[in-house]
């Protein structure tokens, strides 16, 4: 009778624990950390989500691109997100609502050390894994307007670009910086400023993306446009006190209105990620960015930027991923020490 007993006490706890481990791994999968579906964890992915920006900026171009990229040479589907920006995608990729963004080395910079006036954290777990492009800042009003430079926006309504994104987060320092005291700032996207201005209710408006914007090209064919940079002074001015731009001339025949070449400043952009993506995938990718990078150059001209590997020495200061360090110290490309990250000499310290 005792050995019984003995037995059913032990099947009853069998019992116990293939319920317990049932729930653990319902609840995994609920999660969605489990079957490797998700390239925030250790596993390849078979879907990822892109981050870009608004409707009418290069970003989001730049996004149908990435997903046609990812798409055809590593058999991975992409959902291109619509974003604020650099700012909200670092935010996201935080989170782990999105597993790809797209950033400008301002918004880096304030994130990874906690800088910036939206910024409550340090964001050290983003890392760098490809270039792209600088992207110029430049202004244009309407030509009834009479507004030739950035000081004849005082007092002024002026549209500066969505709230998180690089122009709706710089506009408004850069005037600061200056002095310059605007009337009304509208935070929207490109189409949507191009709009108000094709409707009479915008005059000036101030935008950063990969040239040549397609809302500049879509508002000169309707109208009469004054497209314009910073002087030298002013340039020097916002330099001082931001950085992270660098100078940058945006050539005549970039626009059908510009009829010389204007002397602006810019912030080069990076693709990031999250440094616990699966590493194969980001070498992966990397190797697939770079060896087919003109079919990103159709997608937009300004990925001719990227068209030699080296412009991944642009980041003198951010850690890229294993995955891409990988790639690049393949082909040969002598990485400054700064990007190794903590895990990088982990693994290889092992």
């Amino acid at each position: 009778m005792k050995r019984i007993k003995n037995l059913t006490f032990f099947i009853m706890v069998a019992m116990v624990l293939i319920v317990l481990s049932a729930c653990s791994d319902n609840a995994e999968d609920a999660s969605g950390n489990s079957g490797g579906e998700s390239a925030g964890s250790s596993e390849y992915p078979s879907t990822v989500t892109i981050g870009t920006a608004s409707q009418g900026g290069t970003y989001y171009i730049w996004g149908g691109g990435l997903a046609n990229l990812l798409e055809e040479h590593l058999d991975i589907t992409s959902n291109v997100e619509v974003t604020g920006g650099p700012v909200h995608n670092i935010q996201l990729l935080d989170q782990g609502d999105i597993q790809i963004g797209m950033v400008t080395n301002g918004p880096l910079y304030e994130g990874y050390y906690n800088d910036g006036v939206w910024t409550n954290k340090e964001y050290k777990d983003i890392r760098v894994i490809f270039p792209m492009y600088h992207t110029p800042f430049h202004w244009w009003s309407s030509a009834d307007s009479g507004a030739t430079s950035i000081r004849d926006h005082e007092g002024e309504r002026v549209g500066v670009g969505p709230a998180g994104g690089t122009p709706g987060t710089y506009n408004p320092l850069i005037y600061e910086v200056l002095g310059i005291e605007t009337g009304d700032q509208v935070q929207a996207g490109a189409s949507d400023m191009a709009s108000q201005m094709l409707d009479g209710q915008l005059d000036h408006i101030g935008f950063s993306a990969g040239i040549p914007i397609s809302s500049v090209t879509e508002v000169e064919t309707q109208m009469d446009i004054n497209i314009y940079g910073l002087s030298e002074e002013d340039r020097k001015t916002v330099m001082e006190e931001l950085p992270y731009f660098t100078e940058y001339t945006i050539p005549a025949d970039t626009y059908e209105q510009l009829n010389d070449d204007l002397e602006t400043m810019a912030q080069f952009n990076f693709g990031v990620i999250q440094k616990d993506a699966n590493e194969d995938f980001v070498y992966d990718f990397v190797k697939a960015y770079h060896e087919n990078i003109d079919q990103m150059i159709s997608t937009h001209a300004s990925a001719k930027e990227a068209e030699d590997p080296a412009a991944i020495l642009k980041n003198q200061e951010f850690p890229l991923h294993p995955g891409a360090i990988r790639y690049y110290e393949e082909i040969g490309i002598d990485l400054p020490e700064a990007v190794y990250p903590p895990e990088w000499e982990e693994n290889n310290n092992e």
